[in-house]
């Protein structure tokens, strides 16, 4: 494929170059600021397996009001 597009591109091996480069930084920035963020809703990335909407409100201990400083429960 990269062969192709070689030949295809005109001229001496240095436009051919600079023009390949061209083709390279077009395909990236389409990929960059249209592909990938017309699929970023449907990737898993993004997708928790811990919920943390409810994290403070029961776990207690944590926030008592005490007054001094304690080391977390978890060990870390």
């Amino acid at each position: 494929m990269y062969g192709l597009i070689w030949r295809i591109l005109p001229g001496p091996w240095v436009s051919k170059l600079i023009m390949a480069v061209g083709l390279l930084a077009g395909t990236a920035a389409l990929l960059w600021f249209f592909a990938f963020p017309a699929i970023s809703p449907h990737m898993p990335f993004n997708d928790g397996a811990v919920d943390i909407e409810g994290a403070g409100a029961a776990g207690g201990g944590g926030s008592g009001g005490s007054g001094g400083e304690e080391a977390p429960e978890d060990g870390s």
